[in-house]
């Protein structure tokens, strides 16, 4: 019985114990997520732009949302960001950390640490140096295309490339975070797989296709996920680079909610636009990690 008693009495301890380590996280999700959030969706029942007090209108804010050509149209732009920057995202994080996972050890640690320094930059730092890198008239790689014998381009002075320009903006900022992830998951891959493949005769593509892909399946998914949430959620280079243009080129959904929000004053249309976007993205996120985890099974 005092056995008993001593167990229990240490599992209500580290119970408590649990309980109070996880305190601080939960009390910041609720003062700094679930609250805002609250609040956020209260506000899109109304018309407010912060300078008056608050007026109720009920689902207006929704129902102007619906006849919104700009949002619909940065919701597209969204999308467009998201399919160009995740698969590439996805496909070089493989092929460079299985690269680097075959050099030896201070080549290595080299390639990482050059890979994975973009990732400790500001975003205002790092915006300001592409836009310098990729300026019509005085950028690095026009120069260099002009000395390959092609001619300039405007990257984020065109509607056609600015788009473009900022995923490969926001690619050299992720990439080596994403990297050094799936190169963690790479080292924990037992060698013995590879030892039994090389007895049976594989060749090192078949060792790709048939081991190391399916281990890394955890690992694809986990940034998949992740990168596909930030790619929805992008604002910092755009704001900072071309501030939505040229002709609303870059104009993402985020931003579009920062400009009604900030630009125009109509806090209760943003919070609308804002508590939709939400509900898309979730569901979004759902659906891809519910059809992920089909696929791992």
């Amino acid at each position: 019985m005092r056995n008993t008693k001593k167990k229990s009495h240490s599992r209500r301890q580290e119970e408590i114990t649990a309980w109070l380590m996880l305190a601080p996280n939960t009390l910041g999700l609720i003062a700094f997520v679930l609250i805002p959030i609250i609040i956020a969706v209260y506000i899109s029942f109304n018309e407010y732009n912060a300078l008056q007090p608050m007026t109720f209108i009920g689902l207006a804010n929704y129902r102007a949302l619906l006849q919104d050509g700009h949002f619909v149209n940065s919701l597209m732009r969204t999308l467009q960001y998201a399919l160009m920057y995740v698969p590439s995202i996805v496909l070089f994080a493989i092929i460079l950390s299985v690269t680097i996972n075959a050099m030896l050890k201070t080549p290595q640690s080299i390639a990482r640490t050059f890979l994975f320094f973009p990732y400790c930059i500001s975003a205002t730092i790092s915006g300001l140096v592409w836009q310098f890198l990729l300026n019509h008239q005085r950028g690095y790689i026009n120069r260099i295309i002009v000395l390959l014998g092609g001619q300039r381009q405007p990257f984020f002075g065109s509607p056609n490339q600015a788009l473009a320009s900022i995923a490969v903006t926001a690619f050299w900022i992720n990439i080596g975070y994403n990297m050094v992830i799936m190169l963690a998951a790479l080292k924990d891959i037992p060698q013995d797989y590879y030892e039994a493949a090389s007895i049976d005769g594989a060749n090192a593509l078949q060792k790709f296709f048939r081991i190391t892909l399916p281990q890394l399946q955890y690992a694809i998914t986990f940034i998949l996920i992740v990168t596909t949430i930030n790619s929805f959620q992008v604002f910092d280079q755009i704001k900072i680079i071309t501030g939505g243009g040229p002709n609303r080129s870059t104009q993402v959904t985020v931003h579009y909610i920062y400009e009604k929000a900030f630009g125009h004053y109509k806090l209760g249309y943003a919070s609308a636009m804002a508590f939709v976007f939400f509900l898309i993205l979730f569901v979004f996120s759902v659906v891809q990690l519910r059809t992920m985890a089909k696929e791992i099974e």
